[in-house]
């Protein structure tokens, strides 16, 4: 399969694609400018600045506002559109990377080092009543994290490590039980963003590749799509049937005139739908 180009390269790291009803359609984010992206429903992007000079990932709330990833913690978007900042969780050289919401209505990022050093990330998780708790250390670069339909299970990169792990999930306990899922070391590009289809399948954005990758039940690659810019970032299930998988990409650190489609959006029909349900940050 191959992806269609959606938009110009109208970003310098896009990131954290997700769909939504609540925000009428597809959100994504230029991370380094500290920018919210909304693709509108005649084609159009809306590019929304926030209070901090990164954001890593917006997710709805069920307020209808959204729930917000930016450099060093969290914030919240209300209805009307205007931003608050959470108190930073740290002082240290780290920013936020990649979360989802968790079947709880919790919301979960993971971090990395701005020097990418090993051990120097974490997982962190802010409760519906503001409080916030790290939930996994000794990361290096986090990244997707997906939750399984039936709430009982998380997929998860740390890129480093070239994998897909699963963990079990539990609203008391979190994430517990890390193991490997799909090993993806002989795979063109490294595993960054990723999401689930309907029927429980992973798709996995290859930074460095080209591609995603669709894998199945068992971790093996049961499909692929070319992507034709070389730094793929994350991708997600949407459209009114949630059968358009919407890709982003970046031109971090590419040289001028190198790799031109990158920092576009991206899209295809790979056949296969997203779910329906989507999970609300309980605000």
């Amino acid at each position: 399969m191959h992806a269609d180009r959606l938009t110009d390269s109208i970003c310098y790291h896009a990131e954290g694609p997700y769909w939504s009803d609540t925000w009428g359609g597809l959100r994504w984010v230029d991370m380094l400018a500290g920018d919210l992206m909304h693709l509108a429903a005649d084609g159009t992007v809306q590019r929304l600045s926030t209070p901090s000079p990164v954001v890593a990932c917006v997710r709805p709330a069920s307020s209808g506002g959204a729930v917000l990833a930016l450099e060093k913690g969290f914030g919240l978007e209300d209805p009307d559109g205007s931003m608050s900042l959470l108190p930073p969780l740290w002082d240290e050289d780290v920013r936020m990377n990649e979360g989802a919401i968790a079947p709880d209505g919790s919301f979960l990022c993971g971090s990395m080092a701005y020097d990418g050093r090993p051990g120097g990330a974490s997982m962190w998780r802010l409760l519906p009543d503001g409080t916030t708790r790290r939930e996994v250390g000794d990361l290096t670069i986090s990244n997707g994290l997906a939750f399984s339909a039936d709430g009982t299970l998380a997929y998860y990169v740390d890129t480093p490590t070239n994998r897909v792990d699963l963990f079990d999930w539990s609203d008391a306990d979190g994430l517990t039980h890390r193991r490997p899922f799909a090993d993806l070391t002989d795979q063109d590009g490294s595993p960054d963003g990723l999401t689930l289809d309907a029927a429980g399948n992973v798709w996995v954005a290859m930074h460095g590749g080209s591609q995603v990758l669709g894998l199945d039940g068992r971790g093996a690659v049961a499909a692929r799509i070319e992507v034709p810019a070389r730094q793929v970032t994350a991708c997600t299930f949407g459209g009114e049937d949630r059968g358009t998988l919407f890709i982003t990409t970046s031109r971090e650190n590419l040289p001028e005139g190198e790799d031109p489609q990158a920092g576009s959006l991206f899209s295809v029909r790979p056949g296969v739908a997203g779910p329906v349900d989507e999970r609300l940050f309980a605000a």
